[in-house]
């Protein structure tokens, strides 16, 4: 397993101006929150973390939420330069922020810059107005094309929006008028999600009392298929299951993650990895913030074991669409090979299809055009029992 400092760094806003029907995120509703206690209690969690684990050189940063774009320009100003103040940051690092279409005016939009944002994220997930409103967004059409004309104007060309499908009631019809919309505005980069129903949150009371109308498989997997045919189209590379962007504009972080290397995780709920151990931080706001007057705010840390490190290796690879290999596998653990750890499973995914050998960087395997729409039963393939 890798060794070295994490080189990624992920941080959690965990407030939001409503919560969305279908979220499961650590997320807290806006009002009344210590929303400057908070930021305190993360420079402290920043500052230990800092001792810790001493940071090298970080080369992509992600600020996730919640909404972190619910922060006033001065407490945005004010948190952007503690990350600084205690993470080197590489002068080309990505240094991505997720945003809600109508909560970035110019002002925060340039604090966002000059603190060293380069990369916005928008929740947009529809392009239609009556499904944002049954899904629980606060935010309408008008709101996403004011926020992206407003990133331009701040200067941001590295912008990325994410759209959902086999939201209930959604047609293919609606889904393909949403992607034309989102391709018309000429990004760089767009994140595709399938609805996921998750415990704890509104949708699942309905899934649960029939009252949920989603898509059939049928018309979720033709939605997919019309999403990867129409990106692809427009000359998007489908470099990860649920992601397309123009040549050098993939989210080099999330790369991290589906590479399975360390990153660091600070923040309310937030998850790390580093020196063979993951970690999960304490999720409520107030128990975060009285932990971290004493001590890392942190739930439960908990060591990888190798076997368990080389299973997430092979489930997260193969979620990118030039798969995993030798060569990578070797470095994380040494003296092994994909073929000498999973070669029953390869052996039964290669003969279902669903998977093709590669020839690069030592050989490795990658989803085929058979298994993209089947990623699920490849990833499980590779998981213990």
């Amino acid at each position: 397993m890798l060794t070295h400092a994490p080189r990624a760094l992920y941080i959690h806003i965990p407030f939001c101006t409503n919560k969305c029907h279908y979220c499961d995120f650590t997320s807290y509703v806006l009002k009344g929150q210590p929303v400057d206690e908070y930021l305190d209690a993360l420079e402290r969690e920043m500052a230990m973390t800092a001792q810790l684990l001493p940071p090298e050189e970080i080369r992509t940063v992600f600020v996730g939420g919640g909404t972190p774009t619910v922060l006033t320009p001065p407490q945005m100003e004010r948190f952007l330069a503690s990350v600084k103040k205690y993470f080197p940051i590489h002068p080309d690092a990505e240094f991505s922020m997720e945003a809600n279409p109508g909560t970035v005016d110019i002002d925060k939009l340039h604090a966002m810059k000059a603190g060293g944002v380069n990369r916005i994220s928008m929740g947009v997930q529809s392009f239609d107005n009556g499904l944002l409103e049954r899904i629980g967004r606060i935010h309408n059409v008008d709101d996403v094309y004011r926020s992206i004309e407003n990133a331009r104007m701040a200067g941001f060309n590295n912008l990325s929006i994410d759209l959902m499908f086999g939201l209930p009631g959604q047609t293919v019809e609606q889904l393909s008028d949403s992607v034309a919309r989102a391709l018309a505005l000429k990004l760089p980069h767009y994140s595709l999600y399938g609805l996921k129903v998750e415990e704890n949150t509104l949708f699942h009371k309905l899934y649960e009392r029939n009252e949920l109308p989603l898509p059939s498989e049928d018309d979720e997997l033709a939605m997919y298929m019309h999403l990867i045919a129409t990106l692809k189209g427009a000359g998007f590379q489908h470099y990860e299951i649920s992601n397309f962007a123009k040549p050098g504009f993939e989210s080099k972080h999330n790369i991290t993650y589906w590479r399975n290397e360390p990153y660091y995780g600070l923040g309310a709920g937030a998850h790390g990895y580093a020196k063979g151990e993951r970690h999960i931080n304490i999720k409520g706001i107030q128990p975060f913030i009285d932990a971290s007057l004493n001590r890392l705010p942190r739930l439960e840390t908990n060591p990888v074991p190798e076997r368990e490190a080389m299973e997430d290796f092979m489930m997260v690879g193969l979620r990118m669409l030039e798969g995993v290999n030798n060569d990578d596998f070797a470095r994380q653990f040494p003296g092994l090979t994909i073929e000498s750890e999973f070669g029953e499973q390869l052996e039964a995914v290669l003969a279902q299809g669903l998977l093709e050998h590669t020839e690069e960087r030592g050989g490795g395997y990658r989803l085929s055009e058979k298994g993209i729409p089947l990623g699920n039963e490849v990833f499980g393939a590779f998981i213990g029992e």
